[in-house]
């Protein structure tokens, strides 16, 4: 593969856990604890292709409307896999970022969550941004909602803004925009993930379900993006 296009940042959507289970006759539970350990192979995949940023969907605030029981799993899911993976990462070089709102996560969450970031805030290796409690949505409005504080307080003009300084305002604020977005189990919807930040990113509808979803199909999603051509707007260049 050709190391001087491998994208920068990707972004992937991890879709697919329940139906998974479902086809196999196992409980969406199983489906949640096998999409937990393709995360965990992603992220050493991406890690060793030279990725600079991966942002992984974990968990959407539209994720809290399904049954009690689910929820629990995956917060349950996701406390392990900060206890499991925290030396791991930490001793990888990888740095990690969450992205999302605090409110209604646990205490307790909250609190390895800070940590795992303390931890890692120095590694200077792969960027790995987990959104959890995030939408979109909330996110442009939070932006927002700080923007105007700031006019309010009197540090910046109205005139003043434009794309890259409202982008500053954005959870994601530092980090490149997505090259490229994956979602697994041949949906075809952004379902308020980085609605700002995809505006020009490849697009990428992988049929397999997540935990499915090996190093093996990164590395084939990747060499579709080199075949690609982005114009950003503009049009190709002629010979």
């Amino acid at each position: 593969m050709k190391l001087k296009t491998i994208p920068r940042h990707v972004a992937i959507i991890m879709d697919g856990n329940g139906r998974w289970a479902a086809e196999h006759g196992l409980l969406r539970a199983e489906g949640h604890r096998q999409g937990v350990k393709r995360a965990e192979e992603v992220i050493k995949a991406a890690d060793e292709l030279g990725i600079k940023v991966l942002t992984l969907f974990a968990f959407s605030n539209e994720n809290w409307t399904r049954p009690g029981a689910e929820v629990s799993i995956l917060m349950k899911l996701f406390n392990n896999f900060l206890e499991r993976q925290a030396g791991r990462l930490a001793g990888s070089n990888i740095k990690v970022r969450f992205i999302g709102r605090n409110d209604r996560l646990s205490g307790y969450i909250l609190s390895k969550m800070r940590a795992l970031e303390e931890k890692t805030a120095r590694n200077t290796g792969l960027v790995l941004v987990l959104a959890v409690n995030y939408g979109a949505r909330q996110e442009i409005m939070d932006a927002a909602r700080l923007f105007a504080a700031s006019v309010m307080a009197g540090s910046i003009r109205i005139e003043d803004l434009d794309e890259r300084m409202f982008s500053g305002y954005l959870y994601t604020e530092s980090l490149p925009d997505p090259d490229i977005l994956i979602r697994t189990s041949g949906e075809m919807r952004l379902s308020n993930f980085l609605l700002w930040q995809l505006s020009y990113a490849e697009f990428y509808f992988y049929r397999k379900y997540w935990p499915e979803f090996k190093k093996e199909d990164l590395t084939r999603v990747l060499r579709d993006f080199q075949k690609r051509q982005r114009r950003f707007g503009g049009i190709r260049p002629s010979k």
